[in-house]
């Protein structure tokens, strides 16, 4: 599967490649180009645009959501810890959202810098992903443990 975003990934654009690759499409490849690009190269191509204008996956939906957590919706509903992971990508990534968990306030922080230590969008996510990784297994320890916060990201 071909998937398509804006240049310059940060929190949701990596968290979303990251998603795709580890629990849709192992094998999915990713293109980055300017955002008006996006929705074009989706429609010419059959990718599957996310985190830009007119994408398939737009940066906010209708839903007051992040690609991230809808694609957490769509293919992953029933991982509790991807859940509570969507929720912090998305307190991370969301202007109306933010601050809303701690963690999301520090991946916000760290994501930051993701373009100032790359020299690419493919290195980014090939280095986010061990953030992503690390993330996800603190989480799936606290949810195994019975340590998991309650309230919203625990839906």
């Amino acid at each position: 599967m071909r998937w398509v975003t804006r240049k310059r990934i940060r929190v949701n654009r990596a968290a979303t490649a990251w998603l795709v690759r580890r629990f849709i499409d192992p094998d999915a490849t990713f293109e980055f180009t300017e955002p008006d690009q996006v929705a074009a190269i989706e429609r010419a191509s059959g990718a599957i645009g996310f985190d830009a204008p007119g994408a398939r996956y737009p940066h906010i939906d209708a839903l007051g959501r992040c690609s991230f957590e809808a694609l957490v919706d769509e293919h992953c509903a029933s991982d509790p810890v991807l859940r509570r992971l969507a929720f912090i990508v998305g307190s991370a990534d969301l202007p109306h959202a933010i601050g809303r968990t701690p963690e999301g306030a520090g991946l916000k922080a760290i994501s930051r810098g993701f373009p100032l230590v790359s020299r690419d969008d493919l290195e980014t996510l090939e280095r986010a992903s061990f953030l992503y990784d690390a993330l996800y297994a603190s989480l799936e320890c606290e949810e195994r443990d019975g340590t998991a916060r309650d309230g919203p990201a625990r839906m």
